[in-house]
Parts: C-alpha cells; sequence; structure tokens
C-alpha cells in the first residue's frame, strides 16, 4: 500500500451513496473489490478537513488490519491512498444480514452467533460505532462477517462497547420486529466461554448496555 503508487481500480457500480463516504464495487487488478472513498466537508476549511479525512480513513485501515491479523470476519485491505481518502478491499460473496434475518428459519442460532461475532471483535480491542444488521454480512453458508469500520475505536472504554450492543438492540427492534426477544440470545452467545480478567469482560459490557438501556428509555 502507497500513496504514490497507481492502483488498476475499474468502477463497476456505486452501491451506497452516504454522508460520510462514496462507497462502489469494481475490480482492482481483476479482484473483485469494494472502494470507499470518505467524503469532503464543504463547511471546513480545506486543510482541516484534509487533516480529519486522513486521521479517520488511516485509523480504519488499521482497524482493519489488526483485526485480520486476528482472524476476524471482515475485508482485506488491498490499497490506501490517504490523499484522495480511498479505501480498497476485497468483496465478500455475502449479503447483509438486514435483508436476511427476518426470513430465517432458526433466527435464535444466528442471534447467538451475532453475539460471539461482537465479542470476538471487542476481544480484539474495537468497537464497532455503528453496529446494525446493515454492517454484519451472512454467507449462502450462514457465516457471519462485519463491515463499515468508520466509526469505530481502537482501545474503546467499557462506554463504547455497551453502546454497540444498545445501537443492535434499537435496530432489531425497528427493522426486525417480527424476532421475539432477540436480545437474549445475543447476550447469550456474547457472555460464552468469556474469562476476560478486567473491567471489559462479557458481564460488565452486559450490565453497562443494560445501564444504558435504562438512561436510553428514561431520557426517551
Amino acid at each position: 500500500m502507497s500513496d504514490t503508487e497507481i492502483p488498476i481500480w475499474a468502477q463497476e457500480k456505486i452501491i451506497h451513496e452516504g454522508a460520510e463516504a462514496t462507497v462502489s464495487e469494481g475490480k482492482w487488478f481483476g479482484k473483485s473489490a469494494i472502494s470507499k472513498v470518505r467524503r469532503k466537508r464543504g463547511y471546513r476549511y480545506p486543510e482541516l478537513d484534509l487533516k480529519l479525512t486522513k486521521k479517520r480513513i488511516s485509523a480504519e485501515a488499521r482497524i482493519l488490519y489488526r483485526l485480520r491479523k486476528e482472524s476476524f470476519p471482515c475485508p482485506s485491505i488491498y490499497y490506501l491512498n490517504t490523499n484522495n481518502s480511498q479505501i480498497i478491499m476485497s468483496k465478500i460473496l455475502a449479503t447483509p444480514l438486514y435483508e436476511k434475518l427476518n426470513t430465517l428459519q432458526s433466527p435464535k442460532l444466528i442471534l447467538e452467533k451475532i453475539g460471539k461475532l461482537v465479542r470476538k471483535l471487542h476481544l480484539c480491542d474495537i468497537s464497532h460505532g455503528d453496529l446494525t444488521t446493515h454492517n454484519i454480512l451472512i454467507s449462502p453458508k450462514e457465516k457471519l462477517f462485519m463491515i463499515d469500520f468508520g466509526l469505530s475505536k481502537i482501545s474503546p472504554e467499557v462506554e463504547h462497547l455497551g453502546l454497540d450492543l444498545q445501537v443492535l438492540s434499537e435496530c432489531l427492534t425497528a427493522s426486525h420486529a417480527n424476532i421475539e426477544n432477540p436480545m437474549e440470545e445475543i447476550i447469550r452467545g456474547y457472555i460464552s466461554n468469556d474469562d476476560v480478567p478486567s473491567s471489559k469482560n462479557a458481564n460488565n459490557v452486559i450490565s453497562r448496555f443494560k445501564e444504558i438501556k435504562s438512561r436510553v428509555r428514561y431520557h426517551g
């Protein structure tokens, strides 16, 4: 990866135009790939905008590299250019869980897998920051992957870990209301086989999640 090398990138289609970035699908040296380009913010001074954007895309790249070293199921980085705020990543052959979860015959098994996946992420000392079923992919063989680490944090506080679960809980309530008590299965998976002797152990994170949920309910 280098800021000076020119990659062979052939864009095929834009798949998402978000507030933070444009995500497109194409080929990188003939391989199916995904490109993510962070948007410029016109309301910021250009120098400040470039500095912040470089910082954020570099942080996302570091997180992806760190997770791949830990064999976490997420995209691999093919190319990084901080000057034009672009990451090119491997394309995962899977579907957003958002599109599949309501139709699965055994959603409880998948929900428990999600809990284990989120815990694995947290054990890598990473919080996601936008943990929804849009950012979890499911393969035809029901293997789960996680994408979009643009809001993630390295060495997060237990509050950030609890917030991951709260965001996921809100997503499940809003988009998958037909599934009864989904967070019970998520939590079951999250706390399974966990004995981390720290403030970030699974039970402490679940306690913080419940505290956050109570706060949201009270203020809402």
